[in-house]
């Protein structure tokens, strides 16, 4: 492939002040984009990461919020006229369930996780994980319809196939993350427009970081590859973007270091 397969054009990257959208937005100017706008809900973090990026803007977003999702992608448009590529990295974890997995663990006790959830544990994973996607979605399809192309990438999960001990609205996020993603791609193909998912096994960023050390072990036995990086996950971002997958539409790509295949 070309080391300039994005050339001249115009991309939105959600999740983009740290881990794999920081990542995603660093390699496609790299490739060739001759603008990028990266958004995150800390506009502090993403301004800073913006400003090492050529052709980068920065824009505070809540992906949970869909007049501010409307927002960003009418500025793109008033000040580019297009939107050729969206990346939607945005999402959270848990970092309460987190704790009670590795207090659990630590106790050698079964993880009592789900009697612990409250309404707002819940709802937050949902609103930023599977509703930030549809937001998402719904502006980056009516901004590429007039144009009829482009290319869309979620982020979704392998808990979604390999579901945690401990994480089940994490995991049901993701899930929905898989299937609105690849409800609207059948939709919008005869458009021209491209919907894609990857779902990574675990990658080394901020959200791992507050992976209890017993179950980020876990994550290299059996001779399992272990953490990825960003970077390897911007890569992989990046094939479903790009004309080399023109023909692949509605994936779901596992990247997860060979930990289990479906």
């Amino acid at each position: 492939m070309s080391d300039r397969q994005f050339e001249g054009q115009v991309a939105v990257v959600t999740g983009a002040g740290s881990g794999i959208g920081a990542a995603t937005a660093r390699l496609l100017a790299d490739r060739g984009a001759v603008a990028v706008y990266l958004c995150d809900v800390n506009e502090a973090a993403v301004t800073e990461v913006a400003a090492s990026v050529v052709g980068g803007q920065a824009i505070g977003l809540d992906v949970g919020n869909s007049a501010q999702v409307t927002q960003a992608f009418t500025r793109v448009i008033a000040e580019q006229g297009r939107v050729d590529i969206v990346v939607h990295a945005a999402g959270v974890d848990d970092p309460k369930s987190k704790q009670r997995i590795y207090e659990a663990a630590e106790r050698n006790e079964p993880v009592d996780v789900l009697t612990h959830l409250e309404d707002e544990d819940w709802r937050r994973v949902m609103s930023i994980n599977l509703d930030g996607t549809f937001f998402i979605l719904r502006e980056a399809v009516r901004a590429m319809k007039p144009a009829r192309s482009g290319a869309i990438v979620t982020v979704g999960s392998s808990s979604a196939f390999d579901t945690l001990v401990g994480y089940p609205h994490y995991s049901a996020s993701k899930a929905g993350v898989h299937a609105v993603s690849q409800a609207v791609a059948k939709e919008v193909a005869p458009f021209g427009i491209r919907v894609n998912t990857i779902a990574p096994g675990p990658v080394d960023t901020g959200m791992a970081s507050r992976t209890p050390t017993n179950l980020r072990a876990a994550m290299t036995q059996d001779g399992f590859r272990g953490y990825a990086t960003a970077e390897e996950l911007a890569d992989n971002i990046l094939y479903l973007a790009s004309p080399g997958a023109a023909n692949v539409v509605g994936a779901v790509l596992l990247s997860n270091g060979g930990r289990f295949t479906v």
